[in-house]
């Protein structure tokens, strides 16, 4: 049974930041001890109530398609993982992803979020929106699930926003700790498909390296553990920001990922909620210009829950317009 959430959704006629969540992302039991646990939302969702956010729309997520998840996933790879989802207790997808008898309704809903997300921003129903989702998606390539991730929501997002509104230009900020390798892998050989990183690196998954490039199109900015605001704000100012302008996308995606937070457990960076408060600025500045502000933001990482919980709260604002 799915347990009862303080969160009540209602619709505004004002454009605003939308927030879609549906209580099902807390049934995705990793199992205990696990870093991505129900308590990241929970964290989230209770950091949310304060009167600062009470002008957030906020939508229930609903479940995504076969032919939305068929725009990255082969039907092999969709089959393979529901047909992992146990009636009972815990599987492992492999040494880091493990599934349980919710994980399939929370990850039909997370990918369906995202769309859900881009329908509502194109139909002139909001300015931009957040997505508190789990499980996280920036991992998960077409036909491979690893790193907590079984299907890639914002790549999903972003070939929907495509395929359903004729968006030719589409960009993917990802400033998760981790390089969103599956991201890329659906990205890199299309160069009206947009993917910056910034990343911790040596580090999971191994890849993300400065060289790959893509067709022009991919723009990793590695950083070393240690390194905080200051170097990841370089990576922004010197290549990412001006590469994206130059790209004058369409919509704009940022697959939002708060593990680089100093507080985290699960790497080595320094970044702080100013960094993203500054970062998340920086993105919408871009997409005011280019795109009529149009950002969908889904979350990814982050485990260490007061450091999430309050780096959600300024990316948010900074959406909203308030940082």
């Amino acid at each position: 049974m799915i347990e009862s959430l303080s969160f009540s959704f209602h619709k505004t006629t004002s454009m605003t930041t939308l927030l879609f969540f549906h209580p099902a992302f807390l049934e995705h039991d990793t199992g205990a001890g696990h870093p991505e646990s129900p308590e990241r939302l929970r964290a989230i969702m209770k950091a949310l109530e304060a009167d600062s956010f009470v002008a957030i729309e906020r939508r229930e997520a609903p479940r995504a398609n076969e032919e939305q998840l068929r725009l990255v996933h082969s039907e092999s790879h969709v089959s393979q993982v529901f047909s992992a989802i146990p009636n009972t207790g815990y599987v492992g997808l492999d040494m880091d992803t493990t599934v349980s008898p919710g994980s399939g309704e929370a990850a039909l809903r997370a990918v369906g979020a995202v769309c859900a997300a881009v329908d509502a921003i194109m139909s002139g129903e909001g300015d931009n929106a957040f997505c508190a989702v789990r499980p996280p998606g920036h991992h998960a390539e077409p036909m491979r699930s690893m790193g907590f991730c079984l299907f890639n929501n914002i790549a999903v997002g972003a070939l929907h926003a495509r395929a359903a509104h004729g968006l030719k230009k589409v960009a993917v900020i990802d400033f998760d700790v981790h390089h969103g390798n599956g991201t890329e892998s659906v990205f890199r050989n299309d160069a009206d498909l947009f993917y910056a990183s910034t990343h911790q690196s040596p580090h999971y998954p191994g890849t993300g390296a400065k060289k790959d490039r893509g067709v022009g199109n991919i723009f990793n900015e590695p950083l070393q553990a240690g390194d905080g605001g200051e170097a990841f704000r370089a990576a922004y100012d010197d290549v990412i920001l001006s590469a994206l302008d130059a790209f004058v996308p369409n919509f704009v995606f940022i697959s939002a990922g708060f593990d680089a937070h100093a507080d985290d457990p699960l790497a080595s960076l320094e970044l702080y909620e100013e960094d993203y408060a500054w970062v998340t600025s920086e993105i919408m500045n871009i997409a005011s210009r280019h795109c009529s502000g149009r950002v969908v933001s889904a979350l990814e990482g982050g485990y260490n829950l007061s450091a999430l919980a309050g780096s959600v709260g300024v990316h948010i604002k900074a959406l909203m317009g308030e940082s």
